[in-house]
């Protein structure tokens, strides 16, 4: 009969491997060496959202504490957050660093906790189940997951949606390494099918009761004029998702990513030239029923969630493209389709999110089609 120890031991095998090095080691060729593994694949990352992070931590307690002292006229939020502001003598003043960091950061890291909490209960579940590691991706999709959220959004439909996306968008398919779609943004899109309100809804961009307000990308498609300056939408100063507002902290992401190898650049300069484009033309053509015609394609870089998926999303080696062409292909076809649903959909005009997931089906079949080509033409030179 086996100990308690025993029935215990694929747990503590599972949390040790993602504390510790993994004891698998390949004992036959072929054998590749490289210093990059997949724990600083996940590190280099982490590194790189940290702009993001610390844009989503200022930005969402400056919406706050703007709307405090110039709507409400309070010094500090109601509930816990208040406790937690008055036990630490800050008060909310949009123009003090240390009060929006530290009230954004009451709203962002709970949600980051439940997600992480959340992703990590099923990655190890999974992992005992089969028998293998737990893998260090768990900290980076939650934290992209959380980074994509607004930040009034109920802490129960953040778990739901993580658990969402990390069990139907990467375990079903075979864990880490097998997905064919983003597990962040199934999980988000988990949420904006199943509850709409949280993640379209005037009340939960600004984190403050009773207080409801557009993203500028919703009140330009309703009333077609921008109420913020490029500049405030390029430094992430307006209402949004929290980690999708800063254009700025993306393209700090962006550098490095690029630098390290680990994204592809020809994928983000895709993404970015057929956005460009599409919304060029379309701009050009106008419409007087549609407002979304009127906005002009610099507008669309540093709106919504398009400079986070361009970097973050898109470029997710697993989920994307991998030829050289077949990335250029399936940046175009997310800038195209970002734009088509943004201004041709009056529904939704966000896209991103929607164009990413359409474009990692077609990843597979759009390498394919590009390998296939090869071979081709290498036998037609082998036969000349």
């Amino acid at each position: 009969m086996a100990s308690n120890s025993d029935r215990l031991r694929p747990i503590f095998d599972a949390l040790s491997s993602l504390i510790g090095r993994s004891g698998v080691v390949t004992t036959s060729a072929p054998q590749v060496r490289s210093g990059l593994d997949m724990r600083r694949v996940m590190a280099i990352v982490l590194i790189a959202l940290l702009p993001c992070v610390l844009a989503a931590l200022y930005n969402t307690g400056y919406q706050a504490n703007f709307t405090l002292v110039e709507e409400v006229g309070d010094l500090y939020p109601e509930g816990w957050r208040g406790s937690v502001m008055s036990l630490l003598g800050i008060e909310a003043n949009p123009e003090n660093l240390s009060s929006n960091i530290v009230h954004g950061g009451l709203w962002f890291f709970p949600v980051w906790i439940v997600s992480l909490a959340a992703a990590f209960l099923w990655e190890l579940l999974f992992a005992v189940i089969r028998r293998r590691d737990m893998s260090e991706a768990v900290f980076v999709t939650s934290l992209m997951f959380a980074l994509i959220l607004p930040p009034a959004i109920p802490l129960w439909q953040a778990a739901l949606g993580i658990s969402f996306g990390t069990v139907f968008g990467k375990e079903v398919f075979g864990g880490l390494g097998m997905n064919i779609l983003n597990p962040a943004l199934v999980g988000r899109a988990f949420l904006f099918f199943a509850y709409p309100s949280g993640s379209v809804g005037e009340e939960i961009w600004v984190p403050v009761d009773g207080i409801s307000r557009a993203t500028p990308l919703f009140e330009f498609a309703d009333a077609g004029e921008m109420a913020v300056t490029w500049s405030q939408a390029f430094l992430g100063l307006i209402p949004g998702s929290m980690g999708e507002t800063s254009a700025l902290a993306c393209v700090i992401g962006a550098v490095i990513l690029v630098v390290t190898g680990i994204a592809s650049w020809r994928i983000m300069l895709s993404v970015v030239a057929g956005a460009v484009g599409l919304a060029f033309v379309l701009n050009g053509i106008g419409s007087d029923g549609v407002m979304m015609f009127q906005m002009e394609p610099h507008w669309h870089l540093v709106l919504g969630g398009f400079a986070f998926g361009t970097v973050f999303m898109a470029t997710d080696p697993v989920s994307s493209a991998r030829t050289s062409k077949g990335q250029v292909v399936y940046g175009l076809l997310i800038g195209i389709l970002t734009i088509l649903v943004r201004v041709v959909n009056p529904a939704y005009v966000e896209g991103m999110m929607l164009a990413i997931l359409f474009a990692n089906v077609f990843a597979p079949a759009i390498d394919r089609t590009f390998i296939r080509g090869n071979i081709k033409r290498r036998r037609l030179r082998n036969a000349a």
